[in-house]
Order: C-alpha cells, then structure tokens, then sequence
C-alpha cells in the first residue's frame, strides 16, 4: 500500500491529520486481518513551493524541508500513526527517477524541451484521465501543479526532469549555494517533476511495476494520480498499475476551505494544545473515509466527549467485581446469558462493518450501542467478571486498529461530578428547570458543560 505523504514545506494541517488518521486505520485493520501490509509514504522533500519558501526566508531549500519533515514526524508521532512500514524522501530516489526519465525517453514518450527539461507526451497514452474520467485541466484543482510552458506540446503534458538554470549551474560551481537544488545526470543537471517521485519510488521499494493499493486526498486524482498511471503503465506495459484506489474525502472548516489567507488554517500542532490526540482520531474516525468532514468546535467536543466515555466505561469494566458469577435468581441467570449474547451481536456488527469498505463510523455506532446495553447491569453488578473481561479484550483489539481510547482520564473533583451526574438525572426527567440551575452552579464553581450525542463533556 501506497499513500501520498506530503510536501514539507511547512507545518502540517489538520487535512493531513484527517487523510493520514484513515489510512493509518485502514493499515492496522489489514494487518489485524491477517494480511502482510508494506505500507509505504513518500515525503516530497524537493519542490517549487519548497524553493519558493526557501528563497523568501533565505534558507537552503534542503534545510528547510528537512525541518518540516522532522516536524511532520513528530505531528505523525503524536497522533499515534504508527503503522507507515517506510517513510521514503523523494531526493533519496533520484538514481530511480532519472532512470524512469530515461526509459519513457527510449520509448519516445518523454520529450526534451530546450533549457527547460524532460515533458511526458500525453499524446503517447490515451489511456489518461481514466480514473477521474477527465482529460483536460479545469480551474478548481487546487493542488495540480501543471507545469506551465509555452513549448509543451499538449496542454496537460508535464515534466519529469527540470533543467537548473544557468545562474543556479553557475553558482553550483562556485562558493555560493544555488538558489534551487540540481542534480548531476545523463539527463542534465536538474530536479525531478512532481509526479514521477512517486512511482520511482514504488517501483523501487515494492520491486514491481504493480501493487495493490494507492491512497491519497481526493483532490490528488486529477492530474497526480492520472500521471502517475500514465508514466508507470507507459513505462512497463502492464495494467493495471493499481488494483484499488482509494481516496479521502475533503476536510473544511466551519464550510469554508481551509486557507491561510481566510485566516483558518489549523496546524497538527496547533490542534493538539487544546484537544487529546485520542480525540482528534475519533473526529476522524467517525466519518466515513471516502466522505467530506465539516471540522467545527462543536465536533471535536462531541469527539473529546466520546472518548471520555470510552475510558469511563473502560473503568467501570475493569471494576466489575465478579459477584454476578453467582446467580441469586434464575431470571438474574438468564440477564447474564442475555449480556453475553448482546456482546457477541455488536461484536460481530462491529466487525462486520470495518469489512463493508472500512466503515468505521458504523462500527463506532455499534461500540456505543455495546456500551448503551451494559453501562446499567455493569453498575447493578449484573455483568460477571468473564463477560466484563470479553469486552475488555474486545475493546483493547479495537483500539489497536483505531487508537482513540485514552490510557489515563482526568477525574473531576468529587463535588463537580455529583453535580453534574444530579444535572443528568435531573435531564433524564425532564426536570429542565433544575437541570439549567445545576448547569449554573457547575459554571459558578469553574467549570462549563456541554451537550453532545455521547454525554455531557466538563471541562475547566
């Protein structure tokens, strides 16, 4: 498995959070199947936007995406993505691109274009545009990267190799650092393209021309994924060059598309100082991964309230005492049988669901409806020991595939809770009038509650 990993010229946002999140589930859900997962990312650590960043802040354009990786690592670390086999930058594969160069130039797909470098002729591959069904490049794309040049000889060609400029070659031979980085090759000093980083990359890591499956954003489809296609199937002649794609949907915030000039541009990082790593993977998770995410506050309390209650219940499991191994009546005998059958039902629906195209929003609605059913017998001593100890395990072999129940909770004081458990009480009832009074003094004494479809979240 492939994924698109990202341009490191700056900190990673939460968009990257939501497409890395899902394939890190999709990676750990495979292997809990059984299966041998190379999951494989690569980092595009030389590129315009790169150099651009470089130059306005007067940094070597090497140094600099080196920074952003590492910093790009530690994101990746904190959201507890730990399932990628191999982080591969693009400038340690330079051998394998000029290779690739060179074979589509032999076959007379790759064309020169006088001091500005190597083009892919999409004349060469009617074939192209048949994953997203387009063949022309439309204005919304917002991260095409075509290569614009008045010489191409088809509007969508792009390039593989790009020539250093003379200035850059002749301060490559001085003491002064080029402004853009160069390599040496039998293709002229220069830089790869954007899209040929990739399948250079796979050919060389998976040893084949073809492998299973590519992931990646959504808005990578068209024209990234469709060179890539283009350039691999040209250079081996074998088709497909992926059996399945699959592709994350968009993330916006608060419906607007996240932009640093709208001001609405949230790092990793920046995330993390106000919500648990736990959280932000539920807010993931709980949305299918082909489908767009709205990231509001309102969702992340409802996420942060979620896993608050995931370690609760985890808790209270952990507590069961046993005594209900010994049965007082036969119709308490019969409840406990009805316990173990409620578990093996949502067990099953859970798993049935992550194997429906890895639809863990269903399964994480099966998990709350598990814990619905055993959260009142768990507190009467109705759940035995064993069945407390088969949801435990249960619950441990899902967080090993999606990683947002919390180790360690933050208790509230002993006064805060009762007042808060009198204020659901209160809600239960339909005593609204009291329930409002309950929320005043809870707000009086330094905390603030709200609402969401998996409990009230009290925070400070």
């Amino acid at each position: 498995m492939f994924v698109c990993g990202p341009t490191v010229y700056d900190y990673s946002h939460i968009g990257h959070a939501r497409t890395y999140i899902a394939f890190d589930m999709i990676a750990k859900y495979l292997r809990y199947l059984g299966y041998e997962v190379f999951y494989l990312q690569n980092i595009t650590d030389i590129d315009d936007k790169i150099i651009d960043r470089a130059k306005s802040e007067n940094k070597d354009p090497l140094g600099l995406a080196k920074e952003f990786q590492e910093k790009y690592m530690e994101d990746m670390e904190n959201l507890g993505i730990t399932s990628v086999t191999k982080y591969a930058p693009a400038t340690e594969y330079i051998k394998q691109i000029v290779d690739q160069v060179k074979r589509l130039k032999e076959k007379n797909i790759a064309y020169l274009i006088p001091d500005e470098g190597y083009y892919f002729d999409l004349k060469r591959f009617p074939d192209y545009g048949k994953l997203s069904g387009r063949t022309v490049e439309d204005a919304e794309d917002a991260v095409s990267r075509i290569d614009e040049s008045t010489l191409k000889r088809n509007k969508g060609d792009f390039a593989l190799w790009k020539f250093s400029r003379p200035e850059d070659e002749a301060r490559s031979e001085g003491t002064a650092k080029p402004s853009e980085p160069s390599w040496q090759s039998e293709l002229g000093a220069g830089r790869p393209g954007w899209h040929i980083e990739d399948t250079a990359i796979t050919e060389k890591e998976f040893d084949s021309p073809q492998y299973e499956i590519h992931g990646g954003s959504r808005d990578l489809i068209f024209p990234h994924h469709e060179a890539e296609i283009a350039q691999m199937e040209s250079l081996s002649g074998k088709k497909p060059f992926v059996k399945l794609w699959m592709h994350t949907g968009f993330l916006t915030l608060n419906g607007q598309k996240m932009s640093k000039s709208l001001g609405n541009f949230i790092t990793i990082r920046d995330l993390l100082k106000d919500q648990s790593p736990e959280a932000v993977r539920f807010m993931v998770l709980s949305t299918h991964y082909r489908s767009p995410i709205d990231f509001n506050d309102n969702l992340m309390n409802q996420a942060e309230a979620a896993v608050m209650r995931l370690r609760e219940f985890v808790l209270n499991l952990e507590k069961a005492d046993g005594k209900a191994d010994l049965p007082t009546s036969q119709a308490d005998e019969e409840k406990k049988s009805d316990y173990t059958n409620f578990f093996e039902t949502h067990r099953k629906s859970i798993f049935e669901a992550l194997d429906d195209d890895f639809n863990a929003p269903i399964a994480i609605a099966e998990l709350f409806n598990l814990i619905r059913e055993f959260n009142a017998p768990l507190h009467s001593g109705l759940i035995s020991k064993t069945v407390a100890n088969q949801v435990l395990d249960l619950l441990k072999e899902i967080n090993g595939i999606f990683g947002f129940i919390p180790e360690k909770s933050i208790p509230l004081p002993d006064e805060i809770q009762n007042l808060v458990d009198l204020r659901e009480t209160a809600r239960n009832e339909k005593k609204f009038a009291e329930a409002d009074e309950l929320r005043k003094q809870i707000l009086t004494k330094g905390y603030k509650i709200d609402d969401t479809p998996y409990g009230p979240l009290v925070r400070k």
